[in-house]
């Protein structure tokens, strides 16, 4: 089976100690980028966590074309 690479809108605290984890444990997986609207706080989770490319604008994560699949990491009610 080939790695599903993914790209995670949303990096806050849930994903620093919930969803974000299981990533690394996942068999097949790999984080490969993350996006965050705050530009700085997106490239320090990217550093912390090791994952290649981040980005502050979902639709550039989106149209990545290294991404296989997106996770959604926002609030419930943020989501379009």
């Amino acid at each position: 089976m080939e790695k599903i690479r993914w790209g995670m809108i949303g990096c806050g605290s849930v994903t620093e100690v919930k969803s974000g984890p299981a990533f690394y444990k996942a068999d097949n997986s790999q984080l490969v980028a993350v996006m965050r609207r705050d530009a700085q706080k997106a490239k320090d989770y990217a550093a912390r966590h090791n994952v290649l490319k981040w980005y502050d604008d979902a639709d550039k994560l989106l149209n990545d074309p290294d991404i296989d699949a997106v996770y959604i990491a926002t609030p419930p009610s943020s989501h379009a």
